[in-house]
């Protein structure tokens, strides 16, 4: 049956009788998390589904900062977070902190076992932003050269759809009042990722590994995160948790989806719209060819 996450009605209608377990995937404030008590005592494990965007460094920077956290070891669950906000969850300084609000209702609650999984990067068939489409596209528009920033080497820790599914299933039939780190088990910088998709679809291309001294945006990719953000996943590891795949072995699925999407037309809307304001910059072709054309003929790095 098909209800409406954020309507109390519907929720009593699904819940009422109980559930041996529950995954919220889209709760985004203690609003949202609120609405789950009143069905606590039916519900034999609760999974929320959160986000690394609720870690902060030293500074009090996370990952939608202005300025980059910068984290001198893989992040584990217990570094600190940013403090709890109800402001609008879709601004970048919101939605951690109602993240973080959603997070503290659940584990206060007096008789819901919930296991909190802080997600990365999610990647996967159907995935909302497909991330790796700026590569996947990139090979369809046969481009020659493939210009990264930092010389690829910015990590933003993906995880995979069905790792997170994995541990969700995990976790729903082992419940416990736990909070852990959902990634891959391997975290590829920029230039393995784009490596990873060109070999999937037998393509190559020259790579322009760039230095600082390139103009600022220039090989701009979304794992082109510095300082490198990765997750500590092993407390999952010691309950016993074994992911499906690293990422090369979880990706492919996605790459023929998009390729599919893409030479079919995308009837079913799948890919991103050729004017969205995230994907866009990456698809300068015009820029790159213009520096690529008086550029040095040794490659920079």
């Amino acid at each position: 049956m098909r209800s409406d996450r954020y309507s109390a009605e519907d929720l009593h209608d699904l819940l009422r009788k109980g559930a041996d377990a529950v995954v919220d995937c889209v709760g985004y404030t203690a609003a949202h998390a609120r609405l789950l008590l009143p069905f606590q005592h039916g519900i034999g494990s609760l999974v929320f589904i959160s986000s690394k965007a609720v870690y902060v460094d030293d500074q009090g920077r996370h990952s939608n900062s202005d300025e980059p956290p910068e984290f001198a070891a893989p992040v584990t669950e217990a570094q600190p977070t940013v403090t709890p906000s109800d402001i609008d969850y879709n601004s970048r300084e919101g939605y951690g902190r109602n993240k973080v609000a959603a997070e503290q209702v659940l584990l206060d609650s007096t008789h819901l076992r919930v296991s909190v999984l802080r997600a990365s990067r999610i990647h996967g068939v159907g995935a909302g932003r497909p991330r790796e489409w700026v590569f996947v596209k990139r090979v369809l528009d046969r481009r020659p050269h493939l210009l990264l920033a930092h010389g690829g080497r910015g990590v933003n820790h993906p995880t995979a759809a069905v790792n997170l599914a994995a541990l969700a299933e995990f976790c729903a039939t082992n419940p416990g009042m736990r909070i852990l780190n959902s990634a891959d088990p391997d975290a590829p910088d920029g230039l393995a990722i784009s490596r990873i998709i060109a070999a999937h679809l037998a393509h190559s291309w020259s790579e322009v590994l760039l230095d600082s001294t390139a103009p600022p945006g220039l090989g701009d990719h979304p794992w082109n995160t510095m300082p490198r953000f990765v997750l500590d996943t092993s407390a999952a590891e010691r309950l016993g948790f074994v992911p499906v795949g690293g990422y090369a072995d979880t990706v492919g699925a996605e790459i023929d989806w998009l390729v599919a999407a893409a030479r079919s037309g995308d009837p079913t809307a799948a890919l991103p719209r050729p004017h969205d304001p995230f994907f866009l910059p990456f698809f300068d072709y015009a820029r790159e060819d213009t520096w690529l054309a008086g550029r040095p003929q040794r490659s920079q790095l």
